[in-house]
């Protein structure tokens, strides 16, 4: 058992250690149960509870959150609407947010898969300078997705 102030008061009985808690006015907590023999500290709950949850609150507000924003193309994209996404892509990129670009086929378009991979490789390399490529495009169903994550991987160039 653990006193107030912090110091050992020894090995007691659960009706000791419940009458030295109500003597000092405060609450009997039990810290670790699993202990042989278990630890309890004589400690006010509510103050105990309060502190313990500020600081769950604290190391929640450290955490980042990383939400995984979409892109949508298609493979015969024009110029200016290529040029729209990508600075949108861009922006996302900026905040922190990791990219999905999902290029999608209609129709006679599935024919031509290679006109959407070429869109959708382009729009990885016009972004290369600010994300990495963390999956490369897959096919699924009638769409192609690959994700972008931000900050740039640097590869060590090899010397020949």
């Amino acid at each position: 058992m653990i006193s107030e102030n912090g110091e050992q008061i020894g090995i007691l009985t659960l009706r000791e250690a419940l009458t030295k808690a109500e003597e000092a006015g405060m609450d009997l907590v039990e810290i670790s149960p699993m202990a042989k023999p278990p630890v309890a500290k004589i400690i006010d709950y509510g103050k105990f509870r309060y502190m313990q949850q500020k600081r769950e609150k604290d190391s929640k507000k450290l955490q980042v959150q990383i939400k995984v924003k979409e892109v949508k193309l298609k493979p015969n994209i024009d110029t200016h609407d290529y040029d729209t996404k990508m600075k949108r892509a861009r922006e996302f990129l900026e905040k922190g947010n990791k990219v999905r670009i999902t290029c999608m086929f209609r129709g006679r378009e599935m024919l031509h898969i290679d006109l959407g991979e070429k869109v959708v490789r382009q729009f990885c390399t016009d972004l290369s300078d600010i994300a990495s490529i963390e999956s490369h495009p897959k096919m699924m169903g009638r769409s192609m997705s690959t994700t972008l994550a931000p900050g740039v991987k640097k590869i060590k160039p090899t010397i020949k």
